[in-house]
């Protein structure tokens, strides 16, 4: 797959005090337009499972493994969330405490924030929410979880949390979801079940490290 461009969309405006930015995320959540598709990610948590897999991976089958390419990784969980080609748009929530995704390219928030791609399944827009102190990433991921799942608006959300420490909380929070959307939730090994379906996050970040289902199979 080719690596493909970001373009300059909407830059937001940064905010100067911890209490004021917290406010305005969640008064800016629930106020969006969202598009039909949403993802939200958990990004330093992705960060760190792409670097167990880089370490493990190269170890397995002796090469240097790359950075991750961040706009295959979006569009493989697109697939995952059931999204097939066409002129979709699709908007991507990047939830983080650290400065950048050291394991992709593009990783760096500030970089990416407020930009966009545009692939075979349509335009992606990126948006970076830096976790404040006066939360935790737990605490927002789930409130963002369930603003989009409650967002009329949004037709298909796919979530990529830490399933191994919140896992029962974005269960619980999505136990009274709108049937009619589809909610996929991506952990990297199979969960008891919820009012959602379920994708294991490793294939699509192992598509977007370049790690072949050859090169393991011969192992």
């Amino acid at each position: 797959m080719n690596v493909l461009s970001f373009d300059n969309k909407n830059k937001k405006n940064s905010f100067c005090f911890v209490l004021c930015s917290l406010i305005r995320t969640f008064v800016g959540m629930n106020e969006t337009k969202w598009s039909d598709n949403v993802i939200l990610v958990d990004a330093d948590y992705v960060d760190k499972v792409a670097f167990n897999l880089i370490v493990n991976f190269e170890r397995m089958i002796g090469r240097r493994i790359p950075q991750a390419d961040m706009a295959q990784w979006l569009e493989c969980l697109a697939l995952d969330g059931g999204l097939r080609e066409g002129d979709h748009q699709t908007q991507v929530v990047l939830l983080h405490k650290q400065a950048k995704m050291e394991n992709f390219k593009p990783g760096t928030f500030a970089e990416i924030d407020g930009k966009a791609f545009e692939g075979r399944l349509g335009e992606f827009l990126i948006s970076c929410v830096k976790v404040e102190d006066l939360t935790t990433m737990d605490d927002l991921f789930v409130d963002s979880m369930q603003v989009l799942a409650n967002a009329a608006e949004v037709k298909r959300l796919i979530v990529v949390p830490d399933a191994e420490h919140i896992y029962n909380k974005v269960r619980d929070g999505l136990r009274h979801a709108d049937d009619e959307k589809r909610i996929t939730v991506l952990t990297m090994q199979p969960m008891q079940g919820g009012n959602f379906r379920q994708e294991i996050l490793g294939y699509s970040l192992m598509a977007a490290l370049g790690i072949r289902s050859d090169e393991i199979n011969c192992k």
